[in-house]
């Protein structure tokens, strides 16, 4: 039976209605995310009747059950909006709620200065003080010297009366008494609580870091001129490009499938359906007679290998992410041994994968609705084979066409053992399923970067992200994957590869990088947005030695326009956050420009600001018209600012001059070294 709205029973409101409270995931039916020491707001609307005052805290609950209570600012009286900056020292679940409470402090000191201002009641809004001081001094936890604050005040107040009642006032309201009171222990009554809400704190590599993607099979890998064949890369050749990746600061090594690979319907290059008998395949057509999800590719090696492999990362301080890729190969073990994971058709053959017109007759995907048990707990097994063996990150391929509670339930099963592992969701869909994905646990998700590429909307999709979502979902940003090449960057050029990585690493704390962005390899297969000759299909040997100092390629690299990017992203803790992008207008269009700032420690401001001309075909001039506000300035300061990417340093005011383009840089990274 539908119950009427007007019997439905309602919440209990409170004595101070404390309504809104953000950051709130679907209703606290899911944690809010942030990571160690990164700043976010908590706001809610707190008021009550009449004209006394009231005013609001945060309590924040560590993993240990120790709260901590954080002093709300009114930043808008007229809709009695409040707003506090928090952050966690360290990982695991927190909680926090806001605290509406009625300040008698602040109710008599602004009736008391109003009063005695105007020759009323003067001695008896000191008396009614008294009282108000005698109930402050007995809170429990007021330290030594805030009692003797207070104990001061009230011998202010009861001063022989040859002190006026104003300067009676004045010296019962200090600076420090009124920071005693205001924030460090106020006198709070008619204490009102909203709900607690979960927060999830974890590892800073959950929300700031850079990617670096390899196909292990290709590092290493050469064609014998003596036999005309291929011969596999190695998980112990690979290693061998562990120190450059390093070396151009990235953080993660992020390895395709490393499984063994089908041979029925396996692709050949380019995606065709001839494949050759020396042609390797799809990495993402899992499976053959030598394993599944759970073993090693023979041509790389062995799991002693693997480890070998994983240790040299960790020397050259890279952490290993593999991607996770829930399909099979016709050839897979779980073909045979349980059919019943897949979907048969109606002529009783099992359904391939189909994502029409794009057919992939190498994979079959594996239906979770026919066994969900025996399919969750496989799936669980082989997670911890990887953990195991030191995988610490998994990208994972397509989760949107798996049912997210049986993500949900996966990531958080891992993290009860493992809370270090983060998850990367690779799910170019809708933005219900993306965000619902986050929500559930996947610490960070792709997004449409690659196809956002003019000012408006890369502005439009900023401003989304770093706003309500970034509560919960982590964006990373990838100007090109093994899949992904945007006519942006086939025809571009140089400016176009260089403004785009800019872009990604400045944009947002996360970001990643295909092997061979540093070559520029822009040239697509007909009629897609993908590359010839497609490393998901063949090998590839870039011949790296080629283009280091001495060899014939030297200087046409962007690896140390990658580097620099990396060392930019280190030096300057405001590029690693998300939610502290702003947007500064600029004259011309085509050109973007925001900034970053962070507060530090030791109370200064890290700020840097960011010029990007997006024409990657034209020089253009223009001018920046800052948002001083936005920058901790006034409209009249002047500042000093260093090109990170050049060297070059210029005083700066409210509009600048700026000129970029195909002739020089596309980009200003701009450090704001003062005023």
């Amino acid at each position: 039976m539908r119950v009427p709205r007007s019997q439905a029973p309602q919440v209990p409101l409170g004595r101070i209605p404390v309504l809104d409270v953000r950051p709130c995931v679907d209703h606290g039916d899911r944690p809010a995310k942030s990571v160690v020491d990164e700043p976010f707001d908590v706001t809610a609307t707190v008021f009550r009747e009449g004209h006394d005052a009231v005013a609001a805290s945060v309590v924040l609950t560590d993993p240990d059950g120790a709260e901590s209570v954080l002093p709300m600012t009114c930043v808008n009286p007229g809709l009695s909006h409040w707003l506090r900056e928090v952050s966690a020292d360290r990982p695991g679940w927190w909680s926090y709620r806001v605290e509406g409470w009625s300040d008698p402090w602040g109710t008599w000191l602004h009736d008391a200065t109003v009063k005695i201002d105007a020759g009323v009641d003067e001695e008896l809004m000191l008396a009614e003080g008294v009282l108000v001081l005698e109930r402050a001094l007995d809170v429990p936890g007021r330290s030594p010297g805030g009692r003797q604050l207070v104990r001061d005040a009230l011998e202010a107040l009861t001063a022989p009366g040859d002190h006026s009642p104003r300067a009676r006032l004045h010296a019962a309201s200090t600076p420090e008494l009124r920071t005693e009171l205001e924030v460090t222990l106020p006198l709070r009554e008619l204490v009102t609580a909203s709900d607690d809400l979960p927060l999830l704190v974890e590892r800073e590599l959950a929300l700031a870091g850079g990617w670096y993607e390899i196909f292990p099979r290709s590092e290493g890998a050469y064609l014998d001129e003596e036999t005309g064949r291929w011969v596999s890369g190695t998980l112990r050749t690979a290693a061998e490009r562990l120190p450059a990746i390093a070396g151009m600061g990235f953080d993660v090594v992020y390895l395709t499938p490393i499984h063994p690979i089908g041979t029925t319907a396996r692709k050949g290059p380019n995606n065709t359906l001839d494949a050759g008998p020396e042609d390797p395949g799809s990495p993402y057509a899992i499976g053959s007679p030598d394993g599944g999800h759970d073993a090693i590719h023979p041509d790389l090696g062995t799991f002693e290998d693997f480890d070998a492999f994983v240790a040299r990362a960790r020397e050259v301080g890279l952490e290993v992410a593999l991607d996770i890729a829930l399909q099979c190969s016709p050839d897979h073990p779980w073909v045979t041994e349980h059919p019943e994971w897949f979907t048969t058709r109606a002529d009783g053959t099992i359904a391939y994968a189909e994502n029409p017109p794009k057919k992939y007759q190498d994979i079959y995907p594996v239906n979770f609705d026919n066994d969900p048990a025996g399919i969750y707990a496989e799936v669980r097994r082989v997670i911890q084979v990887w953990v195991d063996h030191g995988v610490t990150l998994f990208r994972v391929d397509n989760p949107h066409t798996k049912a997210v509670e049986f993500w949900q339930w996966l990531i958080a099963d891992v993290a009860q053992d493992h809370p270090e592992v983060i998850w990367l969701s690779e799910a170019f869909t809708k933005p219900a399923m993306m965000h619902t994905l986050a929500k559930v646990g996947f610490q960070q998700s792709y997004t449409y970067y690659a196809w956002r590429n003019s000012a408006y909307e890369l502005d439009e999709y900023l401003t989304e992200l770093s706003g309500e979502s970034a509560a919960y979902m982590r964006p990373s940003f990838w100007p090109t994957t093994h899949d992904i090449l945007t006519p942006y960057m086939q025809f571009g050029g140089p400016a176009a590869w260089k403004v785009r990585a800019a872009l990604a690493a400045t944009l947002v704390p996360t970001w990643g990088i295909y092997a061979g962005y540093e070559l520029m390899e822009h040239v697509a297969r007909p009629g897609a947005e993908e590359q010839i000759d497609n490393e998901k299909y063949q090998y590839k040997d870039r011949r790296w030695s080629d283009y280091e100092p001495g060899g014939p390629r030297e200087g046409q690299s962007l690896a140390g326009w990658l580097t620099m990017l990396n060392r930019i992203r280190r030096d300057h803790p405001s590029l690693r956050l998300l939610r502290n992008y702003r947007r500064h207008h600029v004259d011309d269009e085509n050109f973007l420009a925001f900034s970053k700032s962070r507060a530090l420690p030791d109370g200064s401001t890290d700020t840097v600001l960011v010029v990007a001309n997006l024409d990657p075909h034209s020089t253009r001039e223009s001018t920046v018209r800052l948002d001083m506000g936005a920058l901790g300035m006034e409209g009249w300061e002047r500042f000093e600012v260093e090109d990170l990417v050049t060297g070059a340093v210029w005083e700066w005011g409210q509009d600048a001059f700026v000129r970029l383009g195909a002739d020089g840089e596309p980009v200003h990274v701009l450090a704001v070294r003062g005023r």
